[in-house]
């Protein structure tokens, strides 16, 4: 039973040390920690009898890429996060989702889904050159436009265990009204599921077969505009039977424009060879990034280490693309920063 499995003392403590695992001696953190052991088995206690029950979101507001109101779980919940996820959610993924969801799970990511898409645009462009069309859509406020009650129906298809049943209700009702909290575990996770069955969609019953997602960033590669359009239509129909639609940014481009996915710009030039590089708008924030960190070195807030780790993590991110000559130039960019009185 999953009961047993999330129940088991072995588990929550396994739980509790990723739980911990960089978060230091602070908040609903320390207060857990110094109850150690005690607390784990009060928590196991809830758990066996039901009585557990979510303590109120810490909420703030986060500015990059975007602004978005970030809703923080206390201590003690991510542990129970990270059992019901580690234990009963995610071993249920890797036979369930498509190849192409890209996003949340163990082994994929941005990196593998611009390289799926690097071989779906060879592969296309092998049989078609460049004459097709791409599909690219983006669900409008996706997170936070969720139906709790259709969700539930979903992930209940998936999870029949009652126990289970129990806690991702308790999760997905943790919030009044409509949308999941930016910022939980088990958010993430149940995203996923819920745009599942419009993956399957795709690719088994309209019959896309150079198709990917990354959570609701999705797009559909084909040699014939008019299906692309019909498939938009069934897409849209799909969609609003979820309570979701698609924002103002879907489109329907020629294939040699290429497409932006994933923060970089990716096309085939005329002679078959695959491109992928930083989009303007990213190029644009980094070097904002660039400044906000080196005036932090300036004020004394941030340390010149810091700051370097923190370009270097952007600069490893961009090398993933065709960008050596932006990185060459950000370096000395930032050499030039650096060496200011």
């Amino acid at each position: 039973m999953d009961k047993d499995v999330i129940c088991s003392y072995e588990n929550l403590y396994k739980a509790y040390r990723k739980a911990k695992a960089g978060k230091g001696f602070n908040g609903s953190c320390a207060k857990f920690q110094t109850m150690n052991l005690e607390g784990i088995h009060l928590l196991k206690e809830q758990l066996e009898n039901q009585t557990y029950r979510m303590n109120p979101y810490n909420e703030f507001k986060v500015y990059e890429p975007k602004e978005r109101v970030i809703k923080s779980c206390s201590f003690k919940d991510k542990i129970v996060q990270h059992c019901l996820c580690d234990e009963i959610l995610h071993p249920a993924l890797k036979d369930r989702f498509i190849r192409t969801n890209y996003a949340g799970q163990q082994g994929k990511g941005t990196h593998f889904g611009m390289d799926c898409l690097k071989g779906q645009m060879l592969d296309f462009y092998k049989e078609y050159g460049l004459d097709g069309w791409i599909l690219k859509c983006d669900i409008k406020k996706f997170f936070y436009q969720i139906d709790h009650e259709i969700l539930k129906r979903i992930v209940d298809y998936h999870f029949r265990d009652e126990y289970t049943k129990w806690l991702n209700h308790l999760f997905i009702d943790s919030t009044d009204g409509l949308g999941l909290p930016l910022g939980n575990q088990v958010a993430q996770v149940y995203a996923l599921f819920m745009l599942d069955g419009m993956d399957h969609f795709v690719t088994e019953i309209l019959g896309i077969s150079r198709y990917g997602r990354y959570m609701d960033d999705f797009y559909l590669i084909h040699s014939d505009k008019e299906y692309l359009m019909f498939c938009l239509k069934r897409i849209r129909e799909f969609l609003g039977r979820l309570e979701l639609e698609l924002n103002g940014k879907t489109q329907i481009v020629p294939f040699k424009f290429g497409i932006a996915f994933t923060g970089f710009h990716h096309y085939i030039t005329s002679d078959g060879k695959y491109i992928r590089k930083l989009s303007g708008e990213n190029k644009r924030k980094i070097r904002k990034k660039i400044r906000k960190w080196h005036g932090l070195v300036k004020s004394g807030n941030m340390s010149e280490e810091k700051f370097l780790e923190k370009y270097n993590a952007w600069k490893n991110h961009a090398l993933h693309g065709n960008c050596i000559k932006l990185c060459h130039s950000m370096d000395l960019y930032v050499k030039e920063l650096l060496e200011e009185k």
